[in-house]
């Protein structure tokens, strides 16, 4: 990633400390009598169906499938990730698209998990215009296990937000996307473009 994003982080909670990681046998087999853990394994999807084939070779916990800019009146944009085996093959690609001044816009990203359960996935985003951070972005998406065949995928959708409008708003924009867990493992980094158009 580069220097322009290096304070991009996710927030610190004085005192708090990431639990244990435990496999998903272990989560399975915990307190298996109590009938509200048991309502909570169920909604990080714990046995409720056939676990996805990973591909060998593929070590990702979090896999992005795709980030899709869904702006009112107009085609979506869409980062497809899908294909990309290694994100070490977007180093150097341009993802750069236009915006509309006044445009309402929201952000869905479809991704998947592997291997282990995900605790306290973030998504961060940083903004900057003539090198100023002019938005800072820091959501959590929740903890998620490994999907199945029933479940592929996961879909998480942002508030709508309005794109400025103005002679200042105008311009181009550089930008970083993260995802980051509580371990503060990095996902993914995503550097991208856009420009605020009349």
């Amino acid at each position: 990633m580069s220097d322009e994003f290096k304070d991009l982080q996710p927030e610190t909670i004085p005192g708090f400390k990431v639990g244990e990681k435990r496999s998903i046998q272990e989560y399975t087999n915990l307190d298996a009598n109590d009938e509200s853990l048991n309502k909570w394994k169920q909604s990080l999807g714990l046995n409720t169906g056939k676990a996805l084939d990973v591909e060998a070779g593929d070590k990702r916990k979090v896999v992005i499938i795709s980030m899709t800019l869904v702006i009112e009146g107009e085609q979506p944009v869409v980062i497809n990730l899908e294909k990309e085996k290694n994100y070490d093959s977007l180093k150097g690609k341009k993802i750069s698209f236009k915006i509309k001044e006044k445009s309402v816009y929201k952000l869905v990203i479809r991704f998947k998990v592997q291997h282990e359960i995900i605790t306290g996935l973030k998504y961060l985003q940083g903004v900057k215009k003539a090198g100023i951070t002019v938005d800072k972005i820091e959501e959590p998406m929740g903890s998620y296990a490994p999907n199945t065949v029933d479940k592929p995928y996961y879909e998480r959708g942002f508030e709508e937000v309005e794109a400025p409008s103005g002679f200042l708003a105008r311009g181009s924009y550089s930008a970083v996307s993260k995802f980051v867990d509580d371990d503060r493992t990095e996902h993914l980094i995503l550097p991208w473009s856009f420009q605020i158009t009349k």
